[in-house]
């Protein structure tokens, strides 16, 4: 049972994510935050984890909190859903075309968090969304969720496509990661005995 659902609250937001490493991709996202809404919805489809998340946050000062309070929660989810670790597959990459955009993800369950971040956008704003934020949100998900992950935008010309890109990209190298590796049935993937 690869499942989690994780209670967030703070002065700034009430979040709870629900999820299911081993689903389907369904998703049932309400942040507030329409485009990030939309990235959400793109992360579960495409690493096929179930997503459920709803979120309230003090959108009257702006989304930062509950982006990255939402990424922090997801990170736990994923934390709590792998448990020890034992036979899933840990690394995973891939390289994401969307029009003008090429994205490039690859990460490690590793525990150890860490965030290289290639991603530069033309515009400071998606619709009234903060193009930085996409940032915010994949430093939370790696700190939180202990995994070293590095993002490159290869190239790109439209704001929306490499948001979008980079969202997709991760998500296919997260079910990559998260996957049961049938050679490694309730072996744990590293030469440390501990992940």
């Amino acid at each position: 049972m690869r499942r989690a659902k994780i209670t967030r609250e703070t002065a700034e937001t009430q979040i709870e994510v629900e999820l299911d490493l081993d689903g389907s991709g369904r998703y049932d996202n309400r942040t507030g935050v329409g485009f990030f809404d939309h990235m959400l919805d793109q992360l579960a489809r495409h690493s096929l984890i179930d997503l459920a998340v709803r979120a309230q946050g003090d959108l009257h000062v702006d989304d930062h909190h509950t982006v990255e309070d939402t990424g922090i929660a997801i990170g736990q989810a994923l934390t709590q859903a792998l448990g020890d670790k034992r036979g899933i597959r840990r690394y995973g990459a891939f390289h994401l075309a969307m029009d003008d955009a090429l994205v490039r993800a690859a990460l490690d369950l590793s525990a150890r968090p860490y965030l290289v971040w290639n991603v530069d956008f033309p515009a400071q704003k998606i619709g009234s969304f903060d193009t930085e934020l996409v940032r915010e949100f994949f430093q939370a998900l790696s700190t939180h969720g202990g995994i070293t992950l590095h993002v490159d935008r290869l190239h790109g010309l439209n704001a929306h496509h490499i948001a979008e890109a980079s969202f997709k990209a991760v998500a296919r190298a997260l079910r990559e990661a998260v996957e049961p590796d049938p050679r490694m049935a309730g072996v744990l993937p590293s030469t440390k005995g501990a992940l």
